[in-house]
């Protein structure tokens, strides 16, 4: 069908990141984004593909914002760099946070939309500075979303802020939850629980 030729289309165009087309237009929107506001509502994903691949759909109740995400490491936010510590511990400028910056986008998101729920983010475009992102959010208390038997899920209140307890696509990416075979069985169900559970020496009463 046209729709989805369309898709298919955009796929590839998104796909050819280095096509002058792309170029072209990421450097235009890139100085366009770094006029406006950290955290900005959108009418519409900038990639619509990709948004209904994870989960946007076009009807009341979902909501698109952009974030702004200022890229490099993380300095340690130390006074004069002093530790006080241990040489171990000295280190200031080449430390890297343990989040990746898509996780970190929707939790700034989360922060300033509590009223809706996390759905899923994706890349949208960057520059020297800065990363940008799409997040997908979703009204818990809309009408359209709590009678849909597919995202109705996500009204439930243990889904409030996931985005900050590890729980979306990007935080489970983060606490090593993506991937499959040998050797991830002590990745669930997460690193230091298994850490834990293999270094606690449990004795039983009678023995």
């Amino acid at each position: 069908s046209l729709r989805w030729e369309l898709t298919r289309y955009l796929q590839e165009l998104w796909r050819k990141k280095q096509s002058d087309v792309l170029r072209f237009l990421l450097r235009v929107r890139a100085w366009e984004y770094r006029q406006g506001q950290r955290v900005v509502r959108v009418t519409q994903p900038t990639r619509p593909d990709k948004a209904r691949r994870l989960g946007y759909k076009a009807k009341q109740g979902f909501v698109v914002y952009r974030v702004r995400i200022r890229r490099g490491g993380r300095k340690r936010p130390v006074h004069n760099g002093n530790m006080h510590g241990k040489p171990k511990n000295h280190g200031i400028n080449e430390i890297k946070w343990y989040r990746n910056k898509r996780s970190l986008a929707e939790e700034r998101v989360g922060r300033e939309c509590g009223n809706l729920r996390v759905l899923n983010s994706y890349w949208i475009n960057q520059d020297s500075t800065f990363k940008y992102y799409e997040v997908i959010l979703v009204d818990p208390n809309h009408k359209a979303i709590l009678s849909d038997p597919r995202i109705n899920w996500i009204c439930s209140s243990v889904h409030k802020h996931r985005e900050q307890r590890g729980l979306t696509s990007a935080g489970r990416q983060g606490r090593g939850l993506h991937g499959k075979g040998h050797g991830y069985s002590k990745r669930r169900p997460s690193r230091r629980a298994v850490w834990k559970r293999h270094n606690t020496l449990s004795l039983r009463r009678y023995r």
